[in-house]
């Protein structure tokens, strides 16, 4: 499989998708460490994360995949949601929760 088949792959078999620098216990980036936060106050379980740092590939195909420049990323149920700030938006005005409740 290629870069894109596999990012394919990983966001539409898993609900929660969190593309990010780190681990959710290791965080390498105040972003990626702010969107586990938010992931967590949401109650959203079986998050799948991907760590992009070891992984060049993925790191670059994510942008290429999402047509977005920065890491983290979110997916939920298969359609891209958006980076950092944009889940923080989404999360204070009740979105978030809601699409990850579904």
């Amino acid at each position: 499989m290629n870069t894109q088949e596999i990012i394919s792959e990983q966001v539409t078999t898993n609900s929660v998708v969190l593309y990010m620098k780190g681990t959710p216990e290791n965080p390498q980036c105040g972003f990626s460490a702010h969107a586990v936060k938010i992931l967590d106050a949401c109650g959203a379980s079986n998050i799948f994360t991907v760590d992009v740092l070891p992984n060049p590939e993925i790191r670059q195909g994510i942008k290429e995949y999402s047509n977005w420049p920065t890491i983290p990323q979110l997916y939920i149920d298969g359609s891209f949601i958006g980076g950092s700030d944009i889940v923080a938006e989404m999360y204070e005005n009740g979105e978030l929760q809601k699409l990850i409740k579904k």
